[in-house]
Formats: structure tokens, sequence, C-alpha cells
């Protein structure tokens, strides 16, 4: 079986920094587990790790396709697993780096329901619902045919809400049920999952001290740059933190000072969001960052806890 390091955590938590000593340490290579990392042009909002940043270590899944194209869950798995494979021929470490949930489970759980037929007029109809009645509307229809989902799914994560309902409609089945048919946790890797977290208050000021940097950076100007490339507000990428409150703004829909308070809000609650997700796995070592003195330190303690080594 092959080892699969992850550092997972929420935004702004500082999984970056850790994630390259622990690669230059380990001798691994990284796989970014992020949803906006994916994007090309989108390097300011998405607090994407530069060049010189990596310190020569290699990174996986960053600046791979452009802000109009679609990028779904499987599409992570197929290139993930791809990356694995190649960096441990290498004998090198696999190391998973991100916040983006979903990405990590797809990898470390036994979920076969992406070869399910699609419906894209069903889909279709959902979306419109959504926009008329709100996303909370369409995620109660879960309420009934597939509990399960309900209670994990948010109403704002509607692509993943319409899929579950999407599943059901063809299939007949919930998607949760997909799962329960099978080993859920029969996977080829051995999983060594590490989450960072730290004080709230502390984590929530981290992440509106980054939203400032961000401004600082020019946000405004690279989201002025994406749209004069054609890229809207109906596309996947325009609707992440950071960047539908700024076209909002270049909208005249709100003035600039609740864009920024907006992204922070927007982020913290993420933040949240993340962290009650990596609180279902039971595979997971919390790491409480308050408790070290130094990211070198979390590093050795990180080291110290891997059987393989």
């Amino acid at each position: 079986m092959k080892d699969l390091f992850i550092l997972a955590g929420p935004t702004a938590v500082g999984k970056t920094e850790i994630s390259i000593k622990l690669a230059q340490k380990l001798n691994g290579e990284i796989i970014s587990a992020d949803s906006m990392q994916i994007y090309k042009y989108m390097d300011v909002g998405s607090a994407k790790i530069s060049a010189p940043e990596m310190n020569g270590i290699p990174h996986h899944i960053v600046d791979i396709i452009s802000p109009s194209e679609e990028f779904s869950v499987a599409d992570f798995k197929e290139r993930a697993q791809s990356a694995i494979d190649e960096i441990t021929n290498k004998n090198k470490l696999p190391m998973l780096v991100g916040g983006t949930g979903f990405y990590i489970n797809s990898l470390i759980y036994n979920y076969s329901f992406a070869s399910t037929n699609k419906d894209e007029e069903y889909r279709a109809y959902l979306a419109l619902l959504a926009d008329e009645k709100g996303n909370e509307h369409v995620h109660d229809m879960l309420k009934d045919i597939d509990e399960v989902s309900y209670n994990k799914l948010y109403p704002n994560d509607l692509k993943r809400v319409i899929r579950a309902l999407e599943v059901y409609k063809v299939s007949g089945k919930a998607i949760s049920a997909f799962s329960a048919d099978q080993n859920i946790l029969d996977i080829p890797y051995n999983v060594h999952y590490f989450v960072l977290n730290m004080d709230r208050q502390e984590l929530y000021d981290r992440i509106n001290k980054r939203v400032d940097i961000m401004m600082k950076n020019n946000l405004v100007d690279e989201v002025i740059k994406l749209k004069e490339m054609g890229y809207n507000s109906d596309m996947q990428s325009m609707k992440g933190i950071g960047y539908k409150e700024i076209l909002y703004y270049l909208n005249d829909e709100i003035s600039l000072e609740e864009a920024v308070e907006m992204i922070k809000q927007g982020s913290r609650n993420y933040a949240k969001r993340q962290l009650t997700w990596f609180r279902k796995d039971s595979r997971v070592n919390w790491i409480n960052k308050d408790e070290f003195s130094s990211d070198d330190e979390i590093v050795e303690y990180i080291a110290n806890k891997l059987s393989f080594l």
C-alpha cells in the first residue's frame, strides 16, 4: 500500500509554510487540495503559493485550468491519483495539502457514485429553482429522500446538493447508499492525516489580516483583469470567496468597504465549516498550533509521529 500524507486545516491557519518544511524533511512532493488554486490567473484571491515560496518543492494540481473550465471532484481524484503514483514511483512521499475537504475525502473514502448517469436537464432545473427560491429550498428537497446528505451538506454547497438530488432521481438510491454498500475505508493508501488548528479568535484575526494583505496586493486589479478576459459571475471559479464580492463592487452593487467586510465574514464562516468537516474523520491527528513555539517544532512533532520513517 502507498503512503499518503495529508496536512489540512482551515483557511489562513498556516498550512503552506509548514508543508514546505515537511516536504523538505520527508522527501515529499505536494499535491494541492485547494479548489481555488487550480485556476490560472487567480493568484491573489486564492492566496496561491508563488514559485519562490515553493522552495524547490514540486507542486501538483496548481494553475492547471482556465477560470472558464468546469472542474469536478472526480477530475481532482483522477489527477491526484496519477500524481500519487508518479511521486511514489520516484520513492518520494505524496503529500496532500489543502483545505477542500471534499477533495481530500475523494481519495481517502471509497466512493463509487461518480459513475451514476447524469440528468443535465434536471440539474439545470434545480439550479434555476435555487435562483428563484433560494439554496435552502433546494437543500430542503433532500430531507425526505436522503437524510444523510441533507445533514452532511450545507445549503450553500449547491453543486453537491444538486448532485445528490440528481443521483436519487436517476438511480432511485440516495448518494449515501452507494458508499453504504461497500467498505468505505477500503482504499489503496496508508493514510497519515494531520489537521492544524489554533485559537478561534487568533485564527479569525489571521483571516482578517490575510484579506487586508490581498487588498494591498491588488485583488481588485486581479478581478478587473479577469473581467476583461471575459470571465464572469456565472462561472464556478468566479463564485469563490474574494472574487464574487469584488465583482459585486465592480458592478456597483456594494461599496469596496462592504466587499472587504463580506470577504472577511465569508472566510471566517468557511473556516468554521472546514473545522466541522475535519472533525468528522476519526483518522485525524489534531495539531494545536498554540501548543508549539514555532513551525519547526510542529514539523519535528509530525515527523516523529510518522511510523514509516
